[in-house]
């Protein structure tokens, strides 16, 4: 045979070898499914990208691996069983809080990676610019964690939240207040309505924080409270001086914050350095649940209020979240919070919904979301379960979830800990009350 002959011979081998292990020796190509998500990895809410990108590479990881350990059914086999054992593959970006930016890093994802679908994006103006792009594209989003409610007030096609919205968790917190003068918290007496009567609060004024402000004036008035103060502020502010003059000045019994990480923490600072005195402290999540915040104020906010979706309590009543938040502990070296536990049921929405699916088209994976109810025992947030509303003026909203409202206090081993103090029947410990104030 010539050389021309055992060239032909030889490509054709090759040819033969590729087709056969395409992926190299032994092995066939994996599937994978392209999932863009979008977090605040740097800038004043980085904290929050950390503990955001924590939950959803731990989901992710559940997905694609078996995990008998964890009473899930994405933890049961290796990768989307309605995708032939799909693995799941995240392209993560960070959008620095800059909705613009979040915006053009969708677009790529899109248009370059070819993402089948996004998650995030954390912050409600950058959701609200990247969830646009989607929608122009067709391409379906599901959203965690960003809580503005006229995000589902769109009528978007392939947009989805599976978190409460601000409307619900701000009115769990008027439920605390008048729960307080009703004498239905635990260990604590019911309260005049003269303490608790009047409202001031600081929220910080990008999409987010701007509808919190309004909600807040919205449910004083339904609920008989005075807001004597309402104040929006610039985000990553170097001083809050003035601010806190101002709740002072305004001699309201309870204070309500919207605060990103650094924000809330330099709150928190001011309040104490003017001796501020309110009955109660509120922060709607964000800032005021993140672990820098405790690790940076320390004892300074026992006694403080945070709303949330999560807290390590819940694994007294729900085994799968005491599995979940054991894994994600190890990994990190704290518990999952607000931000972590509802990045890990973000995900955990995309693995349902793409194997309800049975595909990555995009009119498949919408049909499937606008169908799909995912039952509470699946998830580690102590929710209903996932019922995405697609008629209506919510389009796109869970309609199962549900939120808590921990407080701040010592535990016997003098750690700081969030104990659950409503809803009122999952109450893990007696509220402080009034707030304790700064030695």
């Amino acid at each position: 045979m010539g050389r021309k002959g055992k060239r032909t011979v030889v490509t054709l081998l090759a040819a033969l070898a590729a087709l056969a292990f395409p992926a190299g020796p032994g092995r066939a190509a994996e599937k994978v499914v392209k999932i863009g998500v979008i977090y605040p990895l740097t800038g004043g809410a980085a904290a929050a990208g950390r503990e955001l990108r924590a939950g959803v590479e731990l989901a992710a990881d559940i997905i694609n691996n078996v995990m008998p350990g964890i009473d899930m059914e994405m933890a049961k086999s290796a990768g989307i069983p309605g995708l032939g054992g799909a693995k799941i593959q995240l392209l993560i970006r960070d959008h620095e809080g800059n909705p613009t930016l979040g915006a053009d890093l969708a677009k790529k994802l899109i248009l370059d990676d070819k993402v089948d679908g996004i998650l995030g994006c954390y912050h409600s103006s950058v959701t609200k610019t990247v969830s646009a792009v989607c929608e122009q594209y067709g391409v379906p989003m599901i959203n965690g964690s960003s809580t503005s409610p006229a995000l589902t007030e769109r009528g978007f096609k392939w947009f989805w939240r599976t978190t409460p919205h601000d409307r619900w968790f701000t009115k769990d917190l008027f439920e605390l207040l008048k729960g307080l003068t009703e004498g239905k918290v635990r260990g604590v007496p019911a309260v005049p309505k003269e303490e608790l009567g009047t409202i001031a609060s600081a929220c910080e004024k990008t999409e987010w924080g701007s509808h919190v402000s309004g909600l807040i004036k919205e449910l004083a008035d339904q609920y008989g409270f005075k807001v004597r103060k309402s104040l929006l502020y610039a985000a990553k502010s170097a001083d809050l001086s003035s601010e806190v003059r101002s709740l002072k000045a305004s001699r309201a019994g309870v204070y309500l914050f919207a605060s990103y990480t650094s924000d809330a923490i330099l709150m928190v600072k001011t309040l104490k350095a003017q001796r501020a005195a309110p009955k109660v402290i509120w922060g709607q999540d964000a800032g005021f649940e993140k672990p820098e915040f405790r690790k940076t104020l320390g004892d300074d906010i026992v006694g403080v209020l945070t709303r949330t979706v999560f807290l390590p309590k819940v694994a007294d009543v729900k085994k799968v979240a005491g599995q979940v938040n054991a894994l994600y502990k190890k990994r990190t070296g704290h518990d999952l919070g607000g931000a972590s536990a509802r990045a890990f049921t973000g995900l955990q929405a995309w693995y349902h919904v793409l194997n309800k699916a049975g595909s990555t088209d995009p009119a498949a994976i919408q049909k499937a979301a606008n169908e799909i109810v995912i039952p509470g025992s699946e998830l580690v947030v102590p929710w209903a379960g996932i019922d995405f509303q697609n008629t209506g003026s919510e389009m796109g909203q869970n309609v199962l979830g549900s939120g808590l409202i921990g407080q701040y206090q010592k535990n016997d081993k003098g750690e700081i800990v969030l104990e659950i103090v409503y809803p009122f029947d999952l109450a893990t410990a007696d509220m402080i009350y009034p707030f304790p104030g700064w030695k």
